[in-house]
């Protein structure tokens, strides 16, 4: 935060508890009694008058014990632009330390599984249950509670996997993440809308739905050039690039004409966040195990 922002900040903060105070001291410095008086505003709404008395007591009281409370705690926490506060308190640092008593409580139980392969800990119920929780509270956002993911979010629980559905794979993509790379119009920048029909409806003709079969034909030469680099001359796809296969019914963005022009015309960017770093190596073994028995 800038250092005008920062004053800015406490200006305001400070000027509002200053404010309060002033405000309670200058209406009880007006008032001459402390008690209840027949005396009125010289108002009247409807016949009925507004009476001029004071706070009671307790209550003007707790007002001020309020604004010292609140100095207080601006003393104490952050809450004046980039001043710290004199106990040095700070979200992160809260976060750091519960995940630090977190580790000391639970690591022993998932450093018990942490060793064991993929496919036999995918058997162990124990583990399994584990693994839904740091699934839920990991994964889910994306792929869904029950893996089945959503349109740009792969499904989980059948045996389409762009980078590799072996135990090897999946635990490289947990560690490292993925990011995955359509480019627009492939490896062929300068194609024309005509070339862009004729090739979706090629790929369309895979599963028997071209609209226009004279331009499916044409757009064998279209794919040819610009996409076989990465899905391939059969079109299943590359694995190594995370390639989807063009000839089965898994689609990640959706298989109609539209869908698929899209694609083509403006490309895809999707990324897999790693979860090297954020969970441990055990945590990662065991939803690795998870997730591998979402498919098998």
């Amino acid at each position: 935060m800038s250092t005008f922002w920062s004053i800015w900040i406490s200006v305001i903060v400070l000027g509002t508890v200053f404010g309060c105070w002033w405000l309670l001291y200058a209406t009880r410095k007006n008032q001459t009694s402390d008690t209840e008086t027949d005396r009125t505003m010289g108002h009247s709404f409807d016949g009925i008058e507004e009476y001029d008395n004071p706070l009671p007591k307790w209550w003007f009281y707790l007002f001020l014990a309020t604004c010292i409370f609140a100095l207080g705690y601006l003393a104490l926490y952050p809450g004046l632009g980039n001043y710290k506060g004199l106990l040095g308190w700070s979200s992160t640092g809260q976060w750091e330390t519960e995940m630090q008593q977190a580790d000391e409580k639970y690591g022993e139980l998932y450093a018990k599984f942490g060793d064991t392969p993929v496919p036999e800990l995918a058997e162990i119920e124990d583990a399994m249950r584990m693994g839904q929780r740091l699934f839920a509270n990991n994964c889910a956002t994306c792929h869904g509670s029950a893996g089945r993911g959503s349109l740009g979010f792969p499904n989980l629980t059948d045996d389409d996997w762009l980078y590799g559905g072996d135990p090897d794979s999946i635990l490289t993509t947990l560690h490292q993440g993925r990011n995955g790379n359509m480019p627009a119009m492939g490896t062929m920048p300068n194609m024309t809308n005509e070339q862009v029909d004729q090739v979706v409806n090629y790929v369309l003709s895979f599963s028997d739905r071209e609209r226009d079969a004279e331009a499916a034909e044409k757009g064998e030469e279209v794919y040819a050039q610009a996409c076989v680099a990465c899905h391939g001359p059969d079109a299943k796809g590359n694995q190594a690039l995370g390639a989807p296969n063009l000839t089965d019914d898994t689609w990640l963005y959706g298989s109609t004409y539209d869908w698929i022009r899209e694609t083509v015309v403006n490309g895809r960017q999707n990324q897999m966040p790693a979860q090297g770093g954020r969970l441990s190596d055990d945590q990662i073994q065991i939803l690795a195990a998870y997730v591998y028995s979402l498919s098998n």
